[in-house]
């Protein structure tokens, strides 16, 4: 774990670590917000009258409410009818931050003169035909003699007709045997070219069956956990927030490692929603078998079947999981799952990517992939889930002959390392930002130090805190070392994201892909939309693009030559639905209806007596004549 110094060389704004999100297709910026409920009292018509009378007071207690009058406080004056708020009232929501199902509470009414603080009720004011009447004796008046009847059919039909309710319904009647199925799997490491290295019949059959992308360009850096959650969020590690396999979070004064229980705190991983909770919050399933980050609590919600991460846990036992879950009865079966494997990582690391002992790896992981198609068979799932295969990255070969050792150029009491080798973040001591850059930025041709403010934007790695204030980033196959004392490997990943060696393998097939395929280019963020078009659910905000990849799915029309010139696509197919539609529309056209008659009914019934009392409306209301 690392030691946080006292205190920061740079201040820490709030906020910073949920800047904007760069639409890469669209050229537009947003930005990620928590939008509070509303609390703005409404403003008031400017030809109301402005205050009641006491005659007024005698036709809202006769004609408004009905109940005994309450014991009398001492005499105060009301607001005036021009002070107009919505009702007390208490909503719920998802707080992004929190994670948490949280009671949002509308302050407006304790704002105004009328709230009582003793009995924490709300007297607030609200003008009805520019009398007085207090959200107290509101829904009394709503549900009372003419205006009872269009009132409750306004509660009844209003949510029956509403498009939410009518798709909800309608995607309830579609059945779990309907619902579109996919699994994820990821072998940590496994670079884009390990499929020509060596005989890999079973990669090769899903490529002829399905589709292969050349080039997938991931994430800066090229890491394992910033690019498998950038893989089920659509964002870039600045955004999503898990920018590196070890960090320093200033504003939470917290360390992070994978190599410790850190992994497990919340707070690490919820600035980004990830894939399965969007899928469970939608009214899907999910089964995560040891996916970075699957065995957290993250927003309140965990997969629905899930295994905590044991490396021991051979790769058999987890794609049995997989196939129970996805197998199991209606109503218990999971919709989307993500499988993770740690090879050929680690023998990447260990033994450097041009070993020669790294052929019998790679057709062992192929053995594998036909371990999983062969049990996809058996279940009878191979034709009905969608399979896309992939990694976070690919790997360098390096040599001992290319290590750059930091002792040679800063005193090691000036700054805190994090992070390791091929980027690494420095965050220096109180004041010593510019002593410390300036020793590292010239050290050596073959690292290159960036300030934060100015690593390049299509890194799209600067607006986090917990990016150091300095990054240094090796070349390919240097690496950055305090001396030569420490672990080295043969194998590492990590550089730019560019490189073509970083790059990972993508297939994939099922009945939402084309066959037999080929895409020249994507990027790893285009994945996370792609996947939700074919669960068919709404993707939350990302970096990511559909059009980008749509020439992969079997009902979209294509741009990119296919790999076989015999190949035609299926034709397209619509399956746009006009029942959200006109049930919008009859939705809309039934309210005004009943707001006309609800205005008619109340007019009608005022009409008579105010007529003949508006000169009296001169004097406040007083509360005590409100029967409260």
């Amino acid at each position: 774990m690392l030691v946080p110094p006292t205190s920061l060389s740079e201040t820490v704004r709030t906020g910073e670590n949920v800047r904007r999100i760069r639409k890469m297709d669209g050229g537009m910026d947003g930005r990620f917000s928590l939008l509070p409920v509303a609390q703005t009292p409404l403003p008031p018509h400017p030809t109301r009258i402005t205050s009641c009378g006491p005659s007024e007071r005698e036709l809202i207690s006769s004609a408004i409410t009905s109940r005994a009058p309450a014991p009398k406080k001492p005499r105060a004056r009301a607001a005036s009818c021009l002070h107009m708020v919505r009702p007390e009232r208490t909503e719920e929501r998802l707080d992004s931050d929190k994670g948490a199902s949280v009671n949002v509470e509308q302050s407006a009414c304790k704002k105004s003169p009328g709230w009582d603080s003793n009995s924490g009720t709300s007297r607030c004011k609200a003008t009805v035909l520019g009398c007085v009447i207090t959200s107290h004796t509101m829904l009394s008046y709503l549900t009372s003699g003419g205006c009872r009847l269009p009132f409750y059919l306004f509660a009844v039909v209003l949510p029956l007709v509403s498009p939410h309710n009518l798709n909800r319904h309608q995607h309830q009647e579609q059945g779990d045997k309907d619902r579109p199925k996919l699994l994820l799997v990821s072998f940590d490491g496994f670079r884009w070219d390990y499929i020509y290295r060596v005989p890999t019949p079973n990669f090769r059959s899903i490529m002829d069956e399905g589709v292969k992308v050349e080039f997938v360009e991931n994430i800066y850096i090229t890491k394992t956990y910033p690019n498998h959650y950038s893989m089920v969020t659509g964002l870039y590690a600045e955004t999503h927030g898990v920018v590196a396999n070890e960090m320093y979070d200033p504003a939470l004064n917290l360390s992070f490692s994978m190599e410790t229980d850190s992994v497990y705190d919340s707070r690490w991983w919820e600035q980004a929603v990830p894939l399965w909770v969007t899928v469970q919050k939608d009214g899907g399933r999910s089964g995560a078998a040891m996916w970075p980050g699957s065995d957290v609590l993250i927003h309140g919600v965990f997969p629905t079947r899930y295994l905590p991460y044991n490396a021991s846990v051979s790769f058999e036992a987890r794609v049995r999981s997989i196939i129970e879950w996805f197998s199991a009865p209606e109503g218990e079966a999971v919709d989307f799952g993500i499988l993770y494997w740690e090879e050929p990582d680690e023998s990447g690391h260990n033994l450097g990517p041009q070993s020669p002992l790294m052929d019998s790896i790679i057709a062992g992981i192929d053995e594998k992939l036909g371990f999983l198609l062969d049990e996809l068979k058996k279940a009878g799932l191979y034709e009905k889930v969608n399979l896309v295969v992939t990694s976070d990255h690919g790997m360098a070969q390096l040599s001992p002959e290319k290590i750059i050792e930091l002792d040679q150029y800063v005193d090691r009491d000036l700054y805190t390392w994090v992070d390791k080798s091929p980027v690494v973040g420095i965050l220096p001591k109180e004041g010593k930002l510019d002593e410390v850059y300036a020793m590292l930025a010239d050290a050596n041709p073959n690292m290159v130090a960036y300030r934060k403010d100015d690593i390049p934007e299509h890194f799209h790695y600067q607006h986090n805190v917990r990016i150091m204030p300095i990054l240094l980033e090796a070349k390919e196959g240097w690496t950055i070392m305090q001396n030569r004392t420490g672990l080295f490997m043969l194998g590492n990943h990590g550089y730019n994201n560019t490189l073509r060696d970083m790059q990972p393998v993508f297939v994939a097939r099922g009945p939402a892909f084309r066959q037999n395929y080929i895409k020249a280019s994507m990027r790893s963020v285009d994945l996370y939309p792609l996947m939700c078009h074919i669960l068919a659910i709404q993707p939350l905000p990302n970096n990511g693009s559909l059009l980008n990849v749509r020439d992969l799915l079997s009902s979209e029309p294509t741009t990119s030559a296919p790999a076989s010139a015999h190949f035609t696509p299926p034709p397209k197919v619509s399956r746009y639905s006009y029942a959200p539609v006109v049930g919008s529309f009859i939705g809309v056209v039934m309210v005004l209806g009943f707001l006309v008659v609800y205005v008619i009914l109340v007019t009608l019934k005022q009409r008579p007596v105010l007529k003949h009392r508006s000169w009296e409306m001169s004097q406040p209301l007083l509360q005590e004549d409100l029967h409260l």
